[in-house]
């Protein structure tokens, strides 16, 4: 058990490291210099004092070779520092946080609409009868999650905002604006839950138990409810992480085409404008999400499914 403790907890730094480095590598190779985009919003490009850009690029450890930056960057990061914003001066730590409430409940209310979503598409594709129907609810999650998260957006914008005016097109101010940016976020989710669900049931409903209950008389909406949708949902559990993926990528896109504040606009202001920090910031929050989020599963893998915590004995 500990060695499996240890091993999990090496798993996970290995990973924080990689996303740190690969942003860091990805960030350095950009075109374009920080410091010269910064002062270009503040003036002509190409004015500025030759003293103030080397104190600025002093001031944000910007002055040294790519592995001088880089090893002063991970040195601040064992230290729980994740440095300044470039643009604003202020510690990223205080901007992820500020930023993080608002797409935490986008997640949220995206995840209520697609658990229940997917969910029920994957069970009336099980127990629909009638050929074309049943063969729409297998096809429509493989066509959904095809759909690029931005045009879904536009398309949602387009109806309920601009034609019928139901919903407010931008902003994050009352539950009305959340809907249409849920919604956008919810529908690729809800379609992954459907399809691995889907492939579950019909991969339960064939095991020789479920055939000796059916031969036994036991009902269709019985035998699914009490016995095939337990045994069927443990393989969610894997897919919590792509999820959460999912929904970190997928905020980017929808807050910034809803005019949204959160961690996704962030990220979009920081790539801009090469605010080096602030970037991989943003990644190390994501990955430190879908580390937690997987070590959390398989913690849990073996308490839904005994046969895990039996096999694992000697």
């Amino acid at each position: 058990m500990h060695t499996s403790a240890f091993w999990r907890l090496a798993q996970a730094l290995l990973v924080l490291w990689a996303a740190f480095s690969l942003s860091f590598a990805i960030l350095y190779a950009l075109p374009g210099d920080p410091v010269g985009i910064l002062l270009a919003q503040g003036g002509e490009p190409g004015t500025a004092d030759p003293a103030q850009v080397a104190e600025l690029r002093a001031r944000y450890h910007l002055d040294g070779s790519l592995w001088q930056q880089y090893g002063g960057a991970l040195w601040r990061l064992l230290h729980l520092d994740l440095g300044v914003s470039l643009q604003t001066g202020k510690p990223v730590a205080a901007a992820l946080a500020a930023a993080l409430p608002a797409t935490l409940a986008l997640a949220f209310a995206a995840l209520l609409i697609a658990v229940p979503l997917g969910i029920g598409v994957a069970l009336a594709a099980h127990q629909v009868r009638r050929r074309p129907l049943q063969a729409a609810l297998h096809n429509a999650p493989a066509l959904v999650v095809s759909l690029p998260t931005f045009w879904v957006g536009l398309l949602l914008l387009q109806l309920f905002s601009f034609r019928l005016h139901w919903l407010p097109a931008m902003g994050d101010h009352g539950l009305a604006s959340l809907v249409l940016p849920a919604v956008t976020l919810a529908l690729p989710c809800a379609a992954m839950i459907a399809q691995v669900l889907g492939r579950s049931i019909a991969s339960v409903s064939q095991q020789p138990f479920v055939q000796a209950l059916r031969s036994k008389g036991v009902g269709r909406w019985s035998l699914l409810w009490r016995h095939i949708l337990h045994n069927a949902s443990i393989p969610l559990l894997s897919l919590t992480g792509t999820l959460l993926g999912n929904l970190l990528a997928g905020a980017v896109v929808t807050e910034t085409v809803f005019s949204r504040d959160g961690v996704g606009r962030l990220a979009q202001a920081a790539v801009a404008s090469q605010d080096i920090a602030v970037v991989q910031g943003v990644v190390l929050l994501a990955a430190a999400l879908y580390v937690l989020t997987n070590l959390l599963t398989d913690l849990l893998y073996p308490l839904l499914d005994p046969r895990i915590r039996q096999g694992s004995r000697p």
